[in-house]
């Protein structure tokens, strides 16, 4: 019996084969690395949970920065530890804060990378909450005008973008007011449209010091068996201005990155977030797993679902492993 016409091992061949057909590309150039910022002068703060990663005091931060522009990476966003933290977070919308504080060095420093921040609450409050509580509960409507406040400061410290992932109803509207109404209309909104309730999100509470002192966030974060939930939050995050929407995490969640690269022509970010990146770094450690290629595997998976931009720890790996 004569062998089948196609042979779909033929383009398998070599790896130069491969490359040549591959359907979906890494690169660098959507990719934004988070950092953490933190008090002090000349801090290096290693985060035991995430291995490779650290708080870094504002002076270091900018060397962190220069060092990811010259490898290729085109953003990062910022993640505040305050000096002191409070009921209401009042350092996250103080404009001489550690976040707008940590803004104007690096883009002074480094005006062409584009510097995004993270709006919430969480890491600014002594509860631990993503805003404002009243009894044990965090108040929606009275926590909106905070995240204004704070977006608005880090917009006139020169954030390129704000990146608000608090999951109140309506901050989305809320911020592009704001910042249309103060001069900022070309600052964009890149919304943590979907973000679970996770527990891959455990090494980032120990990074930002953010764990809630109570209960959890599963009142305001999105429920994991969730994915119709996911795609009206994101048309209403569109609905009131955002220019980018966020799925998070990324990797238990790719089958949603599909579901919103399918339905809405926007931009589309995916956090890969720092259970996953603690993860393959303990297993790496072990000698489990052949860690570059799995970083590879991880960060072409989220590209391949649908996601335009990539929020990983792992960018400075990938620009060492793309060459």
């Amino acid at each position: 019996m004569p062998f089948p016409t196609h042979r779909p091992r033929r383009l398998r061949r070599t790896a130069t084969l491969r490359r040549m057909v591959r359907e979906t590309h890494l690169g660098l150039d959507g990719i934004i690395e988070p950092l953490f910022v933190c008090p002090g002068e000349r801090v290096q703060k290693p985060i035991d949970a995430m291995p490779g990663c650290a708080q870094w005091s504002i002076d270091r931060l900018v060397e962190e920065c220069r060092k990811s522009q010259g490898l290729g990476i085109p953003s990062v966003i910022l993640f505040g530890i305050p000096a002191r933290k409070d009921a209401t977070g009042s350092e996250a919308y103080d404009e001489q804060g550690i976040v707008p504080r940590a803004i104007r060095a690096v883009k002074q420093a480094v005006p062409d990378l584009f510097v995004w921040a993270d709006i919430c609450l969480c890491e600014f409050t002594d509860h631990g909450h993503c805003g404002v509580l009243r009894g044990e509960e965090v108040d929606n409507d009275a926590t909106v005008p905070l995240l204004v406040r704070e977006a608005l400061a880090c917009a006139r410290a020169g954030a390129d973008g704000v990146a608000p992932s608090d999951m109140m109803d309506g901050r989305v509207g809320a911020i592009r007011s704001g910042l249309d109404a103060a001069g900022f209309e070309q600052v964009p909104v890149m919304a943590y449209a979907a973000k679970y309730a996770s527990a891959f999100y455990g090494p980032f509470r120990e990074a930002a010091e953010s764990a809630p002192s109570f209960g959890d966030r599963r009142a305001y974060q999105m429920d994991p068996g969730n994915v119709r939930e996911a795609m009206r939050e994101i048309e209403m995050d569109l609905a009131e201005g955002a220019d980018i929407v966020m799925v998070k995490p990324a990797l238990a969640y790719l089958d949603v990155i599909r579901a919103a690269r399918q339905r809405f022509d926007a931009p589309i970010a995916a956090y890969s977030v720092s259970g996953e990146y603690a993860m393959v770094r303990a297993a790496a450690r072990n000698g489990w797993v052949d860690e570059d290629r799995l970083i590879l595997e991880i960060l072409t998976s989220i590209r391949r679902a649908g996601a335009d931009l990539v929020l990983t720890y792992f960018a400075r790996d990938l620009a060492r492993l793309l060459g």
